[in-house]
């Protein structure tokens, strides 16, 4: 089976390779809209299988899809990627001193039809961050690619993320414990999966 990446996240990339995993990366333009009365975690979901449902005529027999979609929940607010920096200062402003979640949805489609969706959260803890360390950070770091304006490996999570509950590679934007176990339930040949007795 060859495993497809349909993910421009350089993030996703690294973690999958660290996987071992050899996968081509093919993208398209999806939009990123989601029905209104989705909340949390289902909105990731959807925007995951959303974006595998752009790729599902493109399939060949023996290939598996892998899309992912990661939102920050702020209560029920829904913090996307931000439209500019002021938006991203709004958001960490929003976020600094309080825990969020974070959800990642994923989306498995093989060639012949089979599809999995899943999602996994995280909650994180910011401690109370001065608007002059948000500044420097959506300045430096140019967080506009990001859920929720930052990235938990960047500067920000070195100086405001004081704990996790969950999995730190889903904050990342991609829960691989979970991709890893549901790509070995599908059949696909996993480094190692042969020495397991």
């Amino acid at each position: 089976m060859r495993l497809i990446l349909a993910s421009n996240s350089p993030r996703r990339r690294q973690l999958m390779t660290d996987l071992g995993l050899t996968y081509e990366v093919r993208l398209k333009e999806v939009d990123e809209t989601y029905p209104a009365q989705l909340q949390r975690a289902e909105v990731a979901e959807y925007l995951a299988a959303h974006k595998a449902s752009a790729y599902r005529q493109d399939l060949q027999p023996g290939e598996v899809l892998l899309t992912a979609d990661t939102i920050v929940c702020l209560d029920e607010q829904v913090l996307n990627k931000p439209v500019d920096a002021e938006d991203a200062v709004r958001m960490l402003t929003l976020l600094q001193g309080r825990a969020h979640d974070v959800y990642t949805g994923v989306c498995l489609l093989t060639g012949d039809g089979r599809q999995v969706v899943f999602s996994d959260q995280t909650r994180v803890h910011f401690r109370p961050l001065t608007e002059a360390e948000i500044r420097h950070y959506v300045q430096h770091y140019r967080p506009l690619d990001k859920a929720g304006a930052y990235g938990a490996q960047d500067w920000i999570g070195l100086v405001a993320v004081t704990r996790l509950e969950g999995s730190y590679f889903n904050v990342m934007g991609l829960p691989v414990h979970r991709v890893w176990e549901e790509l070995g339930k599908l059949g696909f040949g996993l480094p190692g999966s042969a020495d397991v007795r």
